[in-house]
């Protein structure tokens, strides 16, 4: 679960099925006693219909543990902390990094570092949008060396500058003004 509607829909589920339920949390669920057979399938095909995927596969869990905690550092929070990432999903984990590598990228097709620079990217666009900072301020916050390092992996990611991809949003809105 990576959003606050993705708990109300998981919430939503549990009641349906008269389940008992401690804290719904980013990608866990308490519930107070164990779910049947037919409980859990139940639980699985609603959840399905709302986009979400029940997951009880230790690696899958785990997987989606590392993206949750990679979310949480890059979305949720003012500024990306200066910390290494590899020893702070380790650490938050309790398991060596090595295998967190290997299983992630064995289950996703991709490196968790690629799967950070993309959050990393998808954070700056939201920035871009609807903050009103510039890229030394962004690159600043979202922890890189410099500017032009954010630029050349924002272009990277995307095909586009961040100020071409700025700039698109007012595009954008003065077309949609015209439109009126």
């Amino acid at each position: 679960m990576v959003s606050h509607r993705c708990k109300l829909v998981v919430m939503s589920a549990l009641d349906e099925l008269g389940v008992q339920y401690g804290p719904v949390e980013l990608g866990k669920v308490f519930v107070a006693r164990e779910l049947t057979a037919e409980q859990i399938d139940q639980l699985a095909i609603t959840l399905m219909k709302s986009g979400l995927e029940l997951l009880d596969n230790k690696s899958a869990i785990l997987v989606e543990k590392i993206k949750g905690i990679i979310i949480e550092m890059i979305h949720y929070s003012e500024e990306v902390p200066k910390v290494n990432f590899s020893h702070f999903i380790s650490e938050k984990l309790s398991f060596n990094y090595t295998y967190l590598a290997n299983l992630f990228s064995q289950t996703t097709g991709t490196t968790i570092e690629h799967y950070i620079i993309v959050q990393k990217v998808e954070r700056i666009k939201e920035l871009l949008l609807y903050d009103d900072v510039n890229i030394s301020e962004i690159s600043y916050r979202m922890d890189y060396s410099s500017p032009s390092h954010l630029s050349n992996q924002f272009k990277k990611i995307t095909g586009l500058t961040p100020s071409y991809f700025k700039k698109l949003k007012k595009y954008r809105m003065r077309i949609a003004l015209e439109d009126l």
